[in-house]
């Protein structure tokens, strides 16, 4: 499994669509004419971090610092870790030999692929 996967997993993207399929399967064999399409509820990727910083010792900047949401999903935030997430999501080779230049590149990047995976991103976090 790889980073990205796994801030995926904190985040609990996956849990409701196994829930969601694991209902909706016998209802489909049962009764096909009668089963009611299930909505599936984006996850607020948001409500999910601020609670998270609520609970945590330290005051994290995760809206801005790629560290930061790292550290706040209780993921390695160490420049290797950075380095092999920004590979896994194709970060620009001209982007990684300057670690500002790949940590802003990565956050933004990890919080639109969190929007394109159901994820509820505000615009301005985008």
């Amino acid at each position: 499994m790889g980073i990205f996967s796994n801030i995926l997993a904190k985040l609990g993207f996956g849990d409701e669509k196994k829930e969601v399929a694991a209902e909706a399967a016998p209802a489909a064999v049962e009764a096909p004419a009668a089963a009611a399409p299930v909505a599936i509820s984006a996850v607020d990727v948001v409500a999910r971090l601020e609670a998270l910083a609520a609970g945590h010792a330290e005051k994290l900047n995760w809206k801005t610092s790629i560290v930061d949401l790292l550290k706040l999903l209780g993921l390695d935030s160490s420049l290797a870790a950075r380095k092999e997430l920004a590979t896994e999501l194709g970060c620009p080779a001209e982007k990684m030999g300057d670690s500002a230049q790949m940590n802003m590149w990565l956050h933004k990047t990890v919080l639109q692929k969190l929007a394109n995976n159901g994820g509820n991103i505000p615009a301005e976090l985008l």
